[in-house]
């Protein structure tokens, strides 16, 4: 069993970018090698500056390559809580922007041809109790009146044509949601920024960042310094102690997948018949897919706890429980890959980006990176480029003000994992 992310482990071999000399001086430097930084480079470098990305691993190597390779439309709160808070028009703004973001990863992999294996699988909102599948009609409507986005609800009966299992009582599909290989898109982002006139740096880590009198950076680094006009931080769930301003106000939680050996393509249809992303609808619930190459990968909480060697192995174990309960046909099937990382959540479960100070920053997707990192990737891009309005989240900076006894380490995650969980059974 490798505990490594299958999604790396089975992309085109990432090229050595490490040991390179640093310029002088840049126009951009964007610190760190995800998503999101690596859509902030490439859209920099299309827009003609010359841009620096410093990663101190290798790009893709945080939550960006250890996801669950869902990319799909939705906001992380209920349209109904963001018409709530926001209003009726800025909600729909909202809303657009996650739906506009899965339309830009296929626009990009179109574009620079990125063979990712991209396609709108459709996504199912599993309902894991009867009495919850009328909140997915209320759901279906309002999106439908209020936010222009048509879905279908299936009942129990129904989603049998979907899901090789009885575990679930019905489901919301949403057929925009789109599947992909997200090792190779990273890959091949990486590699379009290159193509655009960017230069990465790898296995070179930001250290220090001091703020320079008449305007821009100096960034310090494991290799150097460097002089930039501007710098995009890009690291959210992977924010060290370097920048403890963010670190602060993103509540990092670990997240887990399994993905089992190859099931043969009429053993995985009768799994997942359609090919659909699923996503219980829970507090804390799993999120499961096929991938190309017809095994099952299966992904959740699991643990309320960060991501290491052991961690990964014991949530593993969890994780194959329930996938076996969900699917006990899947009992004897030999597990090839676990692995875990970081997911990056902001206090109110949307995204924030803006600037502090004059330092940009994109972070706290929710577990919606693929789409969202790089939509915000090229906002952040464009707000650089002097057009503020490019940002969906302006207005929903974070908090000036740090959380109360909070220094960046969620030390309450294991009482919190155990709400939820008791609210899962109990409502």
């Amino acid at each position: 069993m490798k505990q490594i992310p299958y999604w790396m482990d089975t992309a085109p071999a990432l090229p050595d970018r490490s040991g390179k000399d640093l310029p002088d001086e840049a126009d951009v430097v964007v610190i760190g090698g995800g998503l999101t930084g690596l859509s902030t480079a490439y859209h920099a470098a299309r827009k003609g500056a010359r841009v620096v990305l410093v990663e101190k691993d290798q790009v893709g190597s945080g939550a960006s390559g250890r996801n669950g390779s869902h990319c799909n439309p939705g906001i992380t709160i209920s349209p109904a809580q963001a018409r709530q808070r926001y209003g009726q028009e800025r909600a729909r703004e909202l809303y657009d922007a996650f739906r506009v973001a899965v339309d830009l990863v296929e626009e990009i992999a179109v574009r620079e041809k990125i063979d990712c294996d991209f396609h709108r699988a459709g996504r199912l909102g599993l309902v894991c109790k009867p009495k919850h599948l009328e909140g997915m009609h209320a759901k279906q409507r309002d999106l439908a009146e209020n936010f222009g986005h048509e879905t279908v609800v299936l009942s129990k009966s129904e989603l049998r044509a979907e899901l090789g299992s009885d575990h679930y009582h019905g489901a919301l599909l949403d057929p925009l949601g789109a599947a992909l290989h997200v090792g190779k898109f990273v890959v091949g982002l990486a590699d379009a920024a290159e193509r655009a006139g960017a230069e990465i740096h790898e296995r070179n880590a930001a250290t220090g960042l001091t703020r320079l009198p008449g305007g821009g950076f100096v960034v310090e680094t494991m290799r150097g310094t460097i002089r930039a006009k501007q710098v995009m931080a890009a690291t959210d769930a992977y924010t060290d102690n370097s920048m403890p301003w963010f670190r602060k106000r993103l509540i990092n939680v670990g997240s887990f997948i399994i993905v089992t050996e190859p099931l043969g393509e009429a053993r995985a249809k009768e799994l997942i018949p359609n090919g659909r992303l699923l996503v219980a609808h829970k507090n804390v619930g799993n999120y499961i897919r096929l991938t190309p190459d017809n095994r099952l990968a299966f992904g959740g909480r699991a643990r309320f706890a960060p991501s290491n060697p052991a961690s990964d192995v014991k949530s593993g174990d969890i994780l194959k429980r329930e996938m076996t309960e969900i699917f006990p046909q899947l009992a004897g099937v030999r597990i090839d890959y676990v692995w875990g990382g970081m997911v990056g959540f902001s206090w109110d479960r949307i995204p924030h980006a803006g600037d502090v100070n004059g330092l940009y920053y994109s972070m706290g997707y929710c577990g919606h990176g693929v789409q969202m990192a790089t939509y915000m990737g090229r906002a952040v891009a464009e707000m650089m480029d002097g057009k503020p309005e490019a940002n969906p989240m302006r207005g929903f900076g974070f908090p000036k003000v740090p959380v109360p006894f909070y220094n960046g380490t969620p030390w309450f995650l294991p009482f919190g994992g155990a709400y939820y969980k008791a609210k899962d059974k109990l409502l």
